[in-house]
């Protein structure tokens, strides 16, 4: 088990920003990949943004591409999401998840534990 606690959710006007924080227990979050989604209500939960086990390789779904910005802290067992430019479509519950593997990955599916989700409103 890998437990994943986010917080850094809220209310935010558009054009705002928010960071999203995601700490995961154990010693092996420096091995695995991780990745952030959120789901709207009445919508599917969808891809965000993932970031493999060092950092060095990350993916974003294309429409939050030069916006938001996934990294992590492995010394703190921490990976972030910060949202700028903040926009009404991006309202929705963001869920943190980790793989058991160490390269990135865009599908829930790939994803073996999750956190309970931090809301995320944005006002026009």
């Amino acid at each position: 088990q890998v437990p994943l606690v986010e917080s850094g959710g809220g209310l935010v006007q558009a054009g705002g920003s928010l960071r999203l924080s995601c700490a995961a227990s154990g010693r092996t979050f420096s091995n695995k990949a991780m990745g952030w989604f959120r789901q709207a209500p009445g919508k599917e939960r969808e891809f965000v943004a993932t970031i493999n086990y060092n950092g060095a390789v990350t993916y974003y779904t294309d429409s939050v591409k030069g916006r938001f910005t996934i990294a992590r802290d492995n010394a703190k067992n921490t990976v972030y999401l910060q949202m700028n430019g903040l926009k009404p479509e991006d309202t929705a519950v963001y869920y943190c998840a980790a793989r058991i593997l160490a390269a990135s990955g865009r599908s829930s599916a790939q994803y073996d534990y999750w956190g309970q989700g931090t809301q995320v409103t944005v006002s026009s």
